[in-house]
């Protein structure tokens, strides 16, 4: 299954947001469709209340998801462009595959599960990692096949819900927050139990760490994943942010991860293993909050942004010897956002993205760029997530103080990072 843009080439409504690809599973469907269980369906949605409601919700839920990826977009309607019914049984499986509450989807993941699971055919353990940042919550489903050591991808999503907001003031998860946030929790649960997870393992970071009030959502996660909660400490963040980013990668050592969070920026060094970790306090949402109140930042807003990230970095120093790297390797949304708009991709595109080569020089035109901008000129940038916006001048802030103090002319950008070391420690544990 994948999930296509709302829009096609020329710009026009695409009625499809997400497809079934699997050759196995679309014949299977199709078989089902030629039986007439379009019609039957859509006769249930007419005599069974519950049904009926479940699926107004499943199309209403499909139009939200649309509208968040293109503003607009839910006037077009729901599964399969339809408002209400059944349209395609290809477009409602899916939306289930995908983690859409869909009674349709559900339905025929039943009837195809009689006949034996057909996107379980390949051997080897599956597992879904979910990484519960300040700012977003992001889902890696990956499967390690039994006679390979390195996962294989079967599904990455991301969405900012800023479960932080406002705890660097309070520290308490605001309701909204925390709603906003179980909303997707549920239906990233949903998809990873679709595409055959036998483990959904959440690890939270520095918002919940700083929170009070974290028992609500602890519950919630122990309920909707089977799993505790896993609060990592800023160590053991950094640490699995390094194993994500450099497995695999062929260059110089020793190699200085940075992980710049909503919360929290953290700082491993190692040589195919992390030797050193730290994490400060400083990160795109708490500096924000704490020093950005006009839009867009006022000169003496960065200036103080500037200092309270050149002291942070001053301590780094004195923890973890990050003089002696060779590489630095940037991870997380701020800086695969940064490279995108220096690169001027047209829409955000991770396998271009993925260790490609971000200079010095274009980190600090992108800042200045992104700090001379409106909130509002910012979210009109293609590349720019939704929730984003707001704060990437500081998250843009760190990358670049990090490359001037340090001394380093460029940094490799890595799609992989601490999502990927979260899969590899269940996987293995």
């Amino acid at each position: 299954m994948i999930r296509n843009r709302p829009v096609d080439a020329e710009g026009q409504p695409f009625p499809t947001l997400y497809w079934l690809t699997c050759p196995e599973a679309v014949a299977a469907v199709s078989r089902l469709e030629s039986d007439g269980w379009i019609k039957r369906l859509s006769h249930r949605a007419e005599v069974d209340p519950d049904f009926r409601i479940a699926l107004r919700r499943a199309h209403e839920e499909y139009a939200n998801e649309r509208e968040r990826l293109h503003p607009g977009a839910k006037a077009w309607g729901g599964v399969g462009g339809a408002a209400r019914g059944v349209k395609c049984l290809h477009a409602h499986y899916a939306y289930h595959l995908a983690g859409g509450a869909d009674p349709v989807g559900a339905w025929v993941a039943e009837r195809l599960e009689e006949h034996g699971p057909i996107h379980y055919e390949k051997p080897g353990r599956r597992v879904a990692a979910i990484d519960l940042g300040t700012n977003s919550i992001r889902l890696l489903v990956a499967r390690f096949p039994e006679s390979e050591a390195e996962l294989q991808e079967l599904a990455r999503d991301m969405v900012i819900t800023r479960i932080g907001q406002d705890v660097d003031r309070t520290g308490r998860i605001a309701p909204d927050a925390l709603r906003r946030t179980l909303v997707v929790l549920q239906r990233y649960c949903r998809r990873a139990r679709a595409l055959g997870a036998e483990r959904i393992h959440l690890a939270a970071t520095s918002a919940v760490r700083d929170a009070s009030n974290r028992d609500e959502l602890a519950r919630a996660v122990r309920r909707l994943t089977g799993e505790p909660m896993e609060i990592l400490a800023g160590e053991a963040e950094a640490r699995l942010s390094f194993l994500g980013a450099t497995r695999g990668l062929e260059r110089p050592a020793p190699q200085l991860v940075l992980d710049i969070g909503g919360g929290s920026t953290e700082f491993a060094i190692g040589d195919g293993v992390p030797t050193a970790a730290v994490s400060a306090q400083i990160g795109s949402v708490r500096l924000t909050e704490r020093y950005v109140h006009t839009d867009p930042p006022a000169y003496d807003e960065l200036e103080r942004l500037d200092l309270a990230i050149t002291s942070v970095l001053h301590q780094v120093e004195d923890r973890i010897p990050v003089h002696d790297a060779s590489t630095l390797v940037a991870v997380a949304g701020t800086a695969t956002t940064v490279q995108a708009i220096a690169m001027g991709l047209p829409e955000y595109d991770p396998d271009v993205l993925h260790r490609s080569v971000l200079s010095r020089a274009d980190a600090e035109r992108v800042f200045r760029l992104l700090a001379d901008m409106t909130t509002e000129e910012r979210r009109q940038i293609p590349v720019m997530v939704p929730g984003r916006e707001d704060v990437i001048p500081a998250g843009a802030a760190i990358l670049v103080s990090v490359m001037q103090r340090w001394g380093f002319t460029e940094a490799m950008v890595s799609e992989t990072d601490i999502l990927d070391g979260i899969a590899y420690s269940i996987a293995s544990g």
